[in-house]
């Protein structure tokens, strides 16, 4: 069945300028088809009650004039008749369009939020999150109330109307010509406000993302703004953000408004037109008085249409023009597919005169030449700001715009498919985020697990005495607010012992945890077999640092020293120099 209203302008296959709706259009009817259809019949059984009820008061009419018994008692049978079945149509026809619309709307949001899910890490490091918030929010709302409900109402509209024609036509073609021409108008109009409306609606769409981004800004970073007393800052910077917002919406009711003018306006000419002429054919004595009743109340549900039609097509396109948004929003940056690597990492991890810039003249990476074997463990160590956390980003597939080569088994990373690269590494990083759920659910990552692993990398990663007070089943709190710093980077390290990647990539992995738990979860970490471990540490203590294959020190981006414990200590450098002022022992 070919639905109304889904295809995009590249329904063709053609590539045009905007970005494909069809997967998030299609996501609405995906298994909703026949609530559709039924829901159509319904409308059009409706739609045929009330011309029946048009013709029966034209009938009436007739009656006054030329009564009949019979008559009368036939129509006050139709009448009932079709009161009771308008009503019972009308009950059904009720929770059929709320479930239709119910599962259209969970299934479009479902398929953007996948299409986000693809996004390319790096990229969305860099996006303003907002952007997504309101696409999912505020954006919804528009497209549940003018997307869905209208396209039906649209499509109500035009079917009434059309009936309403046909049954004109049949009673005086001449009069039915009047209504189409005064009809012209309005259907112009409609389409041109419509374009108008797009632009507005997407505007309020663009200025409610910064109005949520700096909310979201202010409610993140409350205890900064309390502790520098920066309130009165913040309550400017949002009432500037919200009267621009408020303006921006303001524009678009205005134009509602301008639309809703347009419509009556259009409405009146349209019915006292059509009055007239319906006037003047019974003078002319080619219309019954019932008949122009008929007519005139006819042209009561096209003026509706009328009266409608703008505001829902102007609305309907706007929406329209929020899905193409949310599309060209998830599709920019979508993580590309690339050749698979392999789930083992059987020779090494090889970097060629690598450099990365992240922006600006000074690069994050300088020439860096590495080579990190199977099963071997490796320290990297270094100031502030020398480029250790790019290291490993750029490990992660972060960055594809690298300079130099990056190859795992001799394949290069930036045409590596980004799922095969986090089946093959794990990074635990020095920002921890928890999920508002379960210690289980955020130690799991919601994957089903076995009892026994899951609780063996619980004790492993410090988690243990936590589990025996609290239990798995203990809430986190909004971004781990239930645990303390040391409990969600133990919770962190968890997750990634359990998952079991052949490269477990640690930066700064125990740094909120105390000295006697950070020694006994990196040694636990240095005695896993068979894994290759890169640890950015500040951490230096001799008993750890002996066990690393290798330590590599960098310092502006570069690569300074590299070698064993002892090949550093024997040859006082900057690694040395590093160890001495740690106090390291």
């Amino acid at each position: 069945m070919k639905l109304p209203f889904i295809q995009s302008k590249n329904q063709t296959g053609a590539q045009g300028p905007g970005p494909d709706i069809r997967p998030y259009v299609a996501a609405i009817y995906r298994g909703n088809r026949l609530k559709f259809a039924l829901l159509l019949g319904l409308y059009f059984v409706i739609i045929l009650i009330l011309l029946a009820q048009s013709w029966l008061l034209g009938e009436l009419i007739e009656v006054i004039t030329a009564p009949s018994r019979q008559r009368i008692l036939r129509d006050v049978v139709i009448a009932a008749v079709l009161i009771v079945g308008l009503g019972l149509v009308q009950l059904a026809q009720a929770p059929l369009q709320s479930r239709f619309v119910h599962k259209g709307l969970a299934q479009y949001k479902e398929t953007l939020f996948a299409a986000l899910t693809r996004k390319n890490i790096s990229a969305f490091t860099k996006e303003n999150t907002a952007r997504y918030l309101s696409g999912l929010t505020n954006d919804v709302n528009s497209i549940e109330e003018n997307y869905i409900f209208g396209s039906i109402y649209i499509v109500f509209y035009l079917l009434l109307s059309a009936g309403a024609l046909s049954v004109m036509l049949a009673l005086c073609w001449q009069l039915a010509l009047v209504g189409i021409l005064l009809s012209v108008l309005p259907g112009v109009g409609s389409m041109l406000m419509g374009s108008e409306m797009t632009r507005r609606e997407k505007a309020v769409s663009d200025e409610n993302e910064h109005f949520v981004g700096q909310v979201k800004d202010f409610l993140g970073g409350f205890a900064v703004v309390k502790s520098f007393k920066a309130e009165s800052q913040s309550r400017e910077r949002f009432a500037r953000q919200n009267r621009v917002l408020e303006a921006v919406k303001g524009r678009r009711r205005f134009w509602k408004v301008c639309v809703n003018s347009f419509a009556n306006f259009s409405s009146s000419i349209f019915q006292i037109g059509v009055l007239l002429a319906g006037v003047w054919f019974a003078l002319q004595g080619d219309l019954a008085v019932g008949a122009v009743l008929n007519i005139t109340n006819l042209c009561n549900y096209i003026s509706e249409t009328l009266l409608q039609l703008p505001q829902l097509w102007s609305g309907y396109q706007a929406s329209r023009g929020l899905i193409e948004k949310a599309a060209a929003v998830v599709e920019q940056n979508t993580a590309q597919g690339g050749t698979p690597l392999p789930p083992v990492l059987e020779d090494a991890v090889t970097l060629d005169h690598v450099s990365y810039t992240y922006g600006g003249d000074t690069p994050a990476l300088q020439d860096v030449t590495l080579r990190f074997e199977a099963g071997k463990s490796y320290a990297v160590v270094g100031g502030s700001g020398s480029g250790k956390s790019t290291l490993l980003n750029l490990l992660m597939g972060a960055f594809r715009d690298y300079e130099g080569s990056v190859k795992i088994d001799g394949r290069e990373l930036r045409d590596a498919d980004p799922d095969s690269l986090y089946d093959l590494f794990s990074l635990i990083g020095q920002n921890v985020f928890l999920f508002d759920d379960t210690l289980r659910s955020n130690v799991t990552m919601f994957a089903p697990c076995a009892e026994a692993g899951l609780l063996r990398a619980v004790e492993r990663s410090g988690l243990g005495e936590l589990v025996q007070e609290r239990g798995l089943d203990m809430p986190c709190g909004e971004n781990g607010s239930n645990l303390s710093g040391g409990e969600k980077q133990r919770v962190s390290i968890a997750r990634s012992l359990l998952r079991g990647t052949p490269v477990l990539l640690l930066d700064e992995a125990t740094a909120a945890l105390d000295n006697r738990t950070a020694f006994a979860v990196t040694k636990e970490i240095l005695d896993l077999e068979g894994l290759t471990r890169v640890v950015v540490t500040h951490r230096l203590e001799k008993s750890l640092l002996t066990r690393y294959d290798e330590i590599i020190a960098m310092r502006d981006g570069k690569i300074c020293e590299r070698g064993t414990f002892e090949e550093l200590m024997s040859r006082p450098g900057y690694f040395y120099s590093l160890y001495t002022v740690s106090g390291g022992a």
